[in-house]
């Protein structure tokens, strides 16, 4: 895998993923920034809930689980010194659907945080306190 930034001024930078993808990350104006993209920190907030968020929809989907959405809300607290790591992450996973069985959302969340999210798994192993936890909407026929 492969990614490449390149500086476009002030504190914004543009980020181009190996498949081809462009996304502007940019930085508050205290700190020379604009305001016009992303932070880098909120970056990796936004990678672990898009990773989570996909395994646990396709889990549900292998389990034969009739999705009909999924969104996910993350929370973070950051270390109050340099480097501002992050100490602590929730992942709130709202799962929609028709006749969903908890044990198998439960379930798929748990695959997802233990077996199979890579940027879960490696926050966790660097120290970070990854917690998550899940409800689910029935929505009518």
């Amino acid at each position: 895998m492969k990614a490449r930034i390149e500086w476009a001024g002030d504190a914004k930078f543009v980020g181009e993923s190996g498949s081809g993808h462009q996304i502007i990350m940019d930085g508050p104006p205290e700190s020379g920034g604009n305001n016009e993209g992303v932070r880098p920190m909120e970056m990796v907030l936004l990678g672990l809930g898009g990773c989570s968020s996909f395994d646990v929809v396709h889990i549900l989907k292998k389990q034969r689980q009739h999705v009909t959405g999924c969104s996910t809300e993350l929370s973070a607290e950051r270390a109050d010194s340099e480097p501002k790591v992050f100490t602590k992450i929730h992942l709130h996973f709202i799962v929609k659907g028709q006749k969903l069985h908890h044990s198998r959302v439960e379930k798929a969340v748990e695959l997802s945080a233990e077996k199979y999210c890579s940027a879960s798994i490696m926050l966790a192993r660097g120290g970070v306190e990854v917690t998550h936890d899940y409800e689910i909407i029935e929505e009518a026929e």
